[in-house]
C-alpha cells in the first residue's frame, strides 16, 4: 500500500508544482516524504481521491490529521415529498434521519418528472408548461410548451450548464418511437420518429439515465434504447432482457424497476413483494446484463422518477439500495443490504404497486443549509 500511495502523491505533487514557486524542485528529490513541509502535504492529499486519501490516512498521525482536514464526504442524496394540499415541501435526510420544510408555492399545480444536480423538471399538466426549477435557490427557469403524456423524460445536466439537453421517448407502435428533444433557451421541441429493428415499447415512469454522452432508457419489457443527442441517432441494443425468477413477473412488475448509473455503468434494480432485488450491470464487453453480487461499497438510491449512486458516505450503509419509503414515523429508510442479503427494517419489502411515482423524489442537497432558517 505504501508504494501505491508514493505513486498517487508523487503524481499528485507533480500536478501542484506550478502553485508552490516557493518549494524548488531540486530539493524534494534529497527530502523523505516524512519532511515534506505542512503546506505541500496539505495541498497534495487534497488532489487525491476519497479512497487514497483514506489510504494515505492510516501512514502516521500526521498525515491522518492532514488527510482528514482536507477529506470531502460524499452528501447523500435526499427524499422530497410533493404535499397533497398547500406548498409545504419537506425533505427527509436519510443520513441524520431528519426532515426540512420548505415554502414553494413556484410549484403549485405543477407534477415532477425528474431530477439532477439538484434541479427539477417539473410539469403543469393544465397549461403543459415545462419548467426547471432549484428549490434551494429559487432559480426558475422556463422552456417551451409541451405535452408530456406517457412518455418518460429526463435532461443530461443542470440548466444552468452548457449542452444541457432534455429529452423524451415514446413508443408510437412496438417498431416505431417518437422522440422529442429540447434545451434552455429553445423556442420550441424537436420531434422527430425513429425505426426499430428489434421492438421497443416505453416504461412507466423514468428508467431513463444520461451516461457517457447519450440517454440510455429501459423498455417494457427489459429492452435498452440509446440515444445520442449530437448524432441524432436512436438504436435498440441487441442484448437481451435482465434473467429474472418467474415469481418476479407478477401484479405490478413494470413497477418495481429501477435504472440509474454508477461511473460510466448503466445499473438495473428488479425489485419483488415475495423476492429480494436483484441488481444488473450492463456489460457492454460481452453485451450481456450481469448479476452483481456486491456493489463495492457503492449505494443506490431508487425511486420511480430518478435514481442515483453515491460512494464512500458518511453514516449510511454501502453496499445498500435505499428506497424512497420511509417508515416509523420518519424515522427509518427502508434499505437492502447486499452484505447482510436481508432488508433493514426487517420485513419491509412490499408493493410498489401501492405507491404513488409522483409522491416523491431522490434530490442533492444543497451545500448552504441556510435555506431552512
Amino acid at each position: 500500500m505504501c508504494r501505491y500511495l508514493l505513486f498517487r502523491l508523487s503524481d499528485a505533487i507533480s500536478n501542484t508544482r506550478g502553485e508552490t514557486a516557493e518549494v524548488k524542485n531540486e530539493n524534494l528529490e534529497l527530502q523523505t516524504w516524512a519532511d515534506l513541509p505542512a503546506e505541500l502535504l496539505e495541498l497534495t492529499l487534497s488532489r487525491l481521491t476519497l479512497a487514497d486519501n483514506i489510504r494515505a490516512s492510516v501512514v502516521c498521525k500526521r498525515w491522518h490529521s492532514v488527510a482528514s482536514a482536507v477529506r470531502v464526504v460524499n452528501q447523500s442524496p435526499w427524499l422530497m415529498y410533493f404535499p397533497k394540499f398547500g406548498d409545504c415541501y419537506e425533505f427527509y435526510d436519510p443520513v441524520l434521519r431528519k426532515v426540512y420544510s420548505l415554502e414553494l408555492p413556484e410549484l403549485n399545480g405543477s407534477r415532477v418528472c425528474y431530477t439532477k444536480d439538484g434541479w427539477l423538471l417539473l410539469y403543469r399538466p393544465r397549461t403543459h408548461r415545462v419548467f426547471f426549477f432549484n428549490p434551494f435557490t429559487r432559480e426558475l427557469i422556463k422552456l417551451p410548451r409541451f405535452e408530456i403524456t406517457y412518455q418518460i423524460v429526463a435532461f443530461s445536466c443542470a440548466p444552468t450548464s452548457p449542452g444541457c439537453v432534455l429529452f423524451t421517448v415514446k413508443h408510437v407502435s412496438p417498431t416505431v418511437v417518437a422522440i422529442s428533444t429540447c434545451y434552455p433557451g429553445a423556442t420550441e421541441w424537436t420531434s422527430v420518429n425513429y425505426p426499430n429493428r428489434l421492438p421497443f415499447v416505453s416504461s412507466i415512469w423514468n428508467k431513463l439515465v444520461f451516461c457517457n454522452g447519450r440517454f440510455y432508457c429501459l423498455s417494457l419489457t427489459g429492452w435498452l434504447g440509446v440515444f445520442d443527442p449530437v448524432e441524432r441517432t436512436w438504436s435498440v441494443l441487441v442484448v437481451p432482457p435482465p434473467k429474472c425468477p418467474e415469481n418476479f413477473f407478477a401484479k405490478n412488475w413494470w413497477k418495481g424497476k429501477f435504472m440509474t448509473e454508477h461511473e460510466g455503468d448503466i445499473l438495473v434494480i428488479y425489485t419483488c413483494c415475495s423476492e429480494n432485488p436483484i441488481i444488473f450491470k450492463l456489460d457492454r464487453r460481452l453485451m450481456e446484463w450481469e448479476e452483481m453480487r456486491t456493489l463495492d461499497g457503492v449505494t443506490l438510491f431508487a425511486s420511480f422518477l430518478s435514481s442515483h449512486s453515491r460512494t464512500y458516505l458518511s453514516g449510511i450503509m454501502r453496499n445498500s439500495v435505499y428506497f424512497s419509503k420511509v417508515r416509523f414515523f420518519g424515522k427509518r429508510c427502508i434499505s437492502y443490504s447486499l452484505d447482510d442479503f436481508r432488508y433493514y427494517p426487517r420485513k419491509q419489502c412490499h408493493d410498489w404497486g401501492e405507491q404513488d411515482p409522483f409522491d416523491n423524489i431522490w434530490i442533492e442537497p444543497p451545500k448552504d443549509f441556510s435555506v431552512f432558517m
